[in-house]
């Protein structure tokens, strides 16, 4: 992996605010946001990561509209 740069976001958890992040990826030349890996690059992993693949799109949705 790839030290973060304006195109790459390490998070180790999920945070609402972080649709900030994604929107300025959005809106710029793209960008990668890799949740459950710390700044350092460790794996940290996730807790109920299917819930969340689900959440996050919808949260998504509800700011475009």
């Amino acid at each position: 992996m790839k030290q973060e740069n304006q195109n790459t976001e390490y998070k180790r958890i999920w945070k609402d605010d972080y649709l900030k992040w994604v929107c300025g990826f959005a809106n710029a030349q793209g960008g990668r946001m890799y949740i459950g890996i710390n700044d350092n690059m460790s794996v940290y992993g996730l807790t109920h990561l299917h819930q969340q693949l689900e959440d996050i799109p919808n949260k998504m949705e509800v700011l475009k509209n």
